[in-house]
This record gives C-alpha cells, structure tokens and sequence, in this order.
C-alpha cells in the first residue's frame, strides 16, 4: 500500500478496487513485466466483500441450513429453533467481512505485484489520474471500475429521514422490531429474508408493481412471496411511500437505527394509510458511482453509465475502460469480473503489441447468457432469457416445464417444493433461458449456462445424464417433455 506524492507511473491504472478492478489488474499485467495500480478510497474488496454480496450470503446462509435441517428426519429431531441465534448469525458475518479490514486484500495485491493507492482517483487528462495533489500517469490504460451507489427516490421527507440502504442492511447491528422495506427486487427479497430470521417481528414490504422480482419468470414471483408471506413478512403490492416524517433522525453509523421512529403514509388500492416504524430500508435500485471522476475533462458526461464496446473500451478514447455496475449493463459481481477478464486480456494484448481479434477478447456473455442466484427461500438460479425476454426478442420459442419432484429433491426433503422451466429456441432446438426454484437450484445454473453458451441443441442435452439421486435429476424430465 502506498501513499501518492508527486508523480508516479505505471502501465495500468485502476479507479476503484472492488473485485472487479482487481481482476482488471491482476489479468493486464499477469505474467509479465508490467506494473499496476489500484486506487481505492474505501476498502480494497469493494462492496461484494463488505457491503454486498459476502455479508448478505454469511446472513442467508445459517437461516437455510436450518430450513434443510428442519425437512429431515434425524436432524429435525435434533433442532431446538428453527430460526438462527442472531448474535452468532452476526458474528459469522463479521468472520466472512474480516470486520470491514482489508489486510488480506491489500496482502493479496501485494503479491500479485500491485500497488494499492489510498484516495479519491480523478481523471485530469489523457492517462492522467490525480490522487488528491499527486498524479498518477498510465502508459497503457486506465481503467475505471468504481461500481453503483443506492438510489433514493424522492419521495418527501425520505432521504432527510436518512433511511437504510443495503449497506446497513447487509451491516445491521441493531435490529429494528418495526420495519419497512421500499422496493420488490433481489436486494429487498433477500434482505426481508436474513431480517426476519434475525427476529424483526413487523415486517413490510411496499412493492410499487404487482410483483415480485418483476424480471423473472412470474412463478419466480408467487413462490417468493409465498415464502416471505409464510414467514410473517407482509408484502404491500401496487403501493407506495408518498412521504415519510422523522424529526429525530441521526446518523449513528452504518447498521444502527438511525434515529427516532418514522411515520410514513402509504397510498394502495385501499387508500393512503399511515404507519409508524423504527426504520425504512431503501432497496429501491442503484446507478452508476460516475460522479467526481473527471469524466469532463476528456468530454464524457458525469451522470449515469460510461458506455464501452465489446472490448470494455471507452469509445474515442483508447486508453481508457469502464467494467462491473459503473458501465451500466449488467450489475452483477460474477458479470462484472467477467468484462474485467477480457478487458484485462485487451490490455495486456495491446501493450505486448499482440492483436486483440477473437472470442477471448470480446464481452459477449452479459447480455444472453447472464447466470443469477437469488439466496431466498426458496432459492431462485436462472440464466438467459424469460419466455417473455425472448418472445419480446422476437424468438419463437418451445417450453418446457416442470414441478421439480425427483428422487434427488425427495432426499434433500420430502416436502421439497421446486419448479422449472426451460425456454428454446425453435429453430434450432438450443436452450436460450433456464429458471430453477427450490432448495439447492443454485448448483443446476452453471450446466444451463454452459448449455447457452455452448448453443448445445436439446437434441444432444439427451445425452447429458444427470447423477442420480441429485435434484439434477430434473434436467431429465424438463427433457423428456421434448424427447
């Protein structure tokens, strides 16, 4: 780690060191004689590793293994609780997020021979990054990688109420009783899912759709709300927040209340209703963190996503890339490293002089073939288009579709309830979208995403026989609907 003084110059360098810059970095210069940089004005390991995905899944995980748990004779027997010991449940999570110290990441840097600068980057000027009064040259690129930040809608009173985000979500420290959640998507899914498994015992959910997860496949929506539902969580469809009051609000910190009570007035199909609550968790959406960079100063604009090509190059700007959530196309941690791999590899091509033609060097897969997992209960793995996404598309497409009760699905539990759905093409019978729900679908994504990449005709999928007894097992029936 070092401090910027003066001037300095390296043949990479990188704004922004979450996960995705640090796979930029390690991939331009793996291998070679070449030098990086990362500047990062929080903690290296960004927000997966502290704010996002890490903490949530260390939340997640306890509350599942005692659901599975819980359907099996034998460990059923053994359970005193099927809800988690929240004081344990948090100091899990403080293990996985090493308590927000990023020592190891910086340890990590350190021998993958690149430099951690502390501070604000900015851009001044072509491959010129300031760093408070130093500056840092680029030979070869810069690369921008800083992410996305939580948007706060404007509604009246919200952001002076100075509501949660997902970052004291995924960092709670105190546990409100009364709580209310604004949006309908991944984040509000599962954070209405580790918070009630952490005793919040007043729940709500306001949902300005009438669904939830409203890209998924609709049985997404229905399975997932009837879980939360079964679980107290009550789920307001078709209404909103029109504005929220809350005098004593105080910045305490990340993950503590943030104050007095709020009142908040809903307005639903049965008219505006108010209600007081400890706190409001705002999961109502992200942007692009592009503000401050310098992004002017070479003529591009300050808001919103910084558009790329396939090579995650900057249009009219050789020297520089964006890649992950701050180019706006696909805001996923797995999909973000991704892009870092190739434009790590166009890097490293361009500086050796080698030319960057072919697969390697093209961002392709973010934007058919796109794998999530959505850690509720029950758990959601899809890949690909929607049978909508694709008709909308204007793919004429054969379904295939399931209840997921397979000897495998029996084993993990006799009252397992899962669904599947396969979506092809019809023109050349190849799988273009796959949705799994139920215990342990997450394991099934990663072979449809293999089947989308690889364009693998249904035909041939045939032959790919699923272990048994394994809650795979459900590919072969998905299959024999078109066998």
């Amino acid at each position: 780690m070092t401090t910027a003084t003066g001037t300095s110059t390296y043949d990479v360098v990188v704004i922004g060191g979450g996960p995705v810059g640090e796979n930029v970095a390690d991939y331009a210069i793996a291998g070679s004689d070449r030098t990086a940089a990362i500047i990062e004005h929080e903690l290296v390991g960004g927000e997966c590793s502290y704010w996002a995905c890490m903490p949530s899944k260390a939340l997640l995980g306890p509350g599942a293994a005692l659901a599975g748990a819980a359907g099996l004779g034998g460990a059923r027997e053994r359970l005193t609780d099927v809800r988690p010991d929240p004081a344990a449940v948090l100091a899990w999570r403080d293990e996985v997020t090493h308590g927000r110290d990023d020592a190891s990441q910086i340890d990590w840097a350190r021998n993958a021979g690149i430099d951690i600068i502390r501070g604000h980057g900015r851009i001044v000027g072509e491959r010129e990054v300031a760093v408070g009064d130093a500056r840092v040259h680029a030979r070869h690129a810069v690369v921008i990688a800083t992410g996305s930040v939580a948007s706060i809608p404007p509604i009246t009173g919200l952001r002076e109420a100075l509501p949660w985000t997902s970052r004291d979500a995924t960092n709670v420290i105190d546990v409100p009783r009364r709580l209310v959640i604004l949006g309908g998507g991944v984040v509000a899914c599962e954070a209405a899912t580790w918070l009630s498994d952490l005793g919040v015992t007043d729940l709500t959910m306001v949902v300005r759709s009438d669904r939830l997860l409203p890209k998924a496949e609709p049985f997404v929506s229905e399975r997932v709300a009837a879980g939360l539902t079964a679980r107290g969580v009550d789920i307001r469809f078709r209404t909103r927040i029109d504005s929220v009051d809350r005098p004593g609000a105080d910045d305490t910190g990340h993950g503590r209340i943030h104050g007095g009570p709020a009142r908040i007035v809903l307005s639903g199909p049965g008219g505006d209703e108010e209600s007081t609550v400890d706190e409001i968790l705002v999961a109502a959406g992200r942007h692009p963190a592009t503000s401050d960079l310098g992004l002017d100063t070479v003529g591009l604009s300050t808001s919103g996503a910084i558009e790329v090509d396939d090579r995650m190059m900057v249009p009219g700007h050789a020297w520089l890339h964006a890649v992950g959530d701050v180019n706006g196309r696909v805001a996923l941690t797995h999909m973000g490293k991704y892009q870092a791999r190739v434009a790590g590899d166009v890097i490293a091509a361009r500086a050796a002089g080698r030319p960057v033609e072919g697969l390697r060097f093209t961002v392709a897969a973010d934007r058919d073939a796109i794998p999530q997992v959505i850690f509720t209960r029950p758990e959601v793995a899809s890949v690909g288009r929607t049978e909508e996404q694709a008709r909308a598309d204007g793919v004429e497409v054969v379904i295939a579709e399931t209840d997921i009760a397979v000897a495998g699905s029996y084993l993990v539990s006799p009252d397992y309830d899962g669904h599947a759905k396969l979506v092809i093409d019809s023109a050349d019978g190849t799988v273009v979208g796959a949705t799994f729900v139920g215990a342990q679908t997450a394991e099934l994504v990663h072979s449809a995403t293999v089947a989308i990449v690889g364009k693998v005709p249904v035909d041939l999928l045939w032959h790919a026989v699923p272990a048994y007894p394994t809650v795979s097992e459900v590919w072969l029936r998905l299959l024999e609907q078109l066998h």
